[in-house]
């Protein structure tokens, strides 16, 4: 019963983490920031070969996906740090989350709860012609924030998927090694059916 309560929870946590990184996936596409598009991607294709392997007892697959889940919580870390400027980060200058071939941010800081977009006019000498020069007030939640919750909340499903996922390897592999294919039946005192090699000969008698 606890091994079926592991694999239908894994099943569970890897059904959340698909829905909640297609959701963080689309609003990634929207801000154009290429490095976490790239990370989702990834981690969409690794989630499903795990809920493969965890359907259909293929312990590789979710060994596989345990694993990966130790990088994605690292990335998501990383992100975090980035969003909160930690160390020498920065969300305002750097641009590693585009791969610094763009100056889009995350699609939160003009979208965000009670944002209000104003168009500076003129625009400064330093900003890109294709761009234009924005000033963002009024939001309810700031957009770091925002994505700091959205990677917090992949964390928490990374760390449970990697938990649940030791356990249906545990399962998976103690099974296999207790049940023995060439005597399994030794154990239940089965006989086969046993044949007699000699015909027992009795005399006949036989009346006048």
């Amino acid at each position: 019963m606890g091994y079926c309560n592991g694999r239908c929870t894994l099943i569970l946590i890897c059904g959340m983490q698909l829905v909640c990184v297609l959701e963080r996936q689309i609003f990634d596409f929207l801000g154009y920031q290429w490095a976490p598009i790239l990370a989702n991607f990834v981690h969409i294709i690794i989630v499903i070969l795990g809920l493969f392997g965890t359907i259909q007892y293929r312990p590789r697959y979710i060994k596989g996906y345990a694993v990966w889940l130790v990088l994605w919580v690292t990335w998501n870390v990383f992100v975090i740090c980035f969003y909160l400027e930690a160390g020498d980060l920065s969300k305002e200058t750097d641009l590693i989350l585009t791969f610094n071939i763009s100056m889009h941010r995350s699609w939160w800081m003009e979208n965000g709860p009670g944002c209000m977009v104003t168009s500076v006019t003129p625009a400064p000498d330093w900003a890109p012609e294709d761009h234009r020069y924005i000033t963002v007030s009024g939001c309810f939640l700031e957009y770091q924030y925002i994505e700091v919750a959205h990677s917090s909340l992949q964390i928490v499903l990374a760390l449970a998927g990697f938990i649940y996922a030791c356990y249906v390897v545990k399962c998976i592999t103690e099974e296999e090694d207790s049940f023995d294919f060439i005597g399994g039946f030794d154990s239940y005192g089965y006989q086969g059916p046993q044949k007699t090699s000699h015909l027992q000969l009795q005399p006949m008698y036989m009346s006048k």
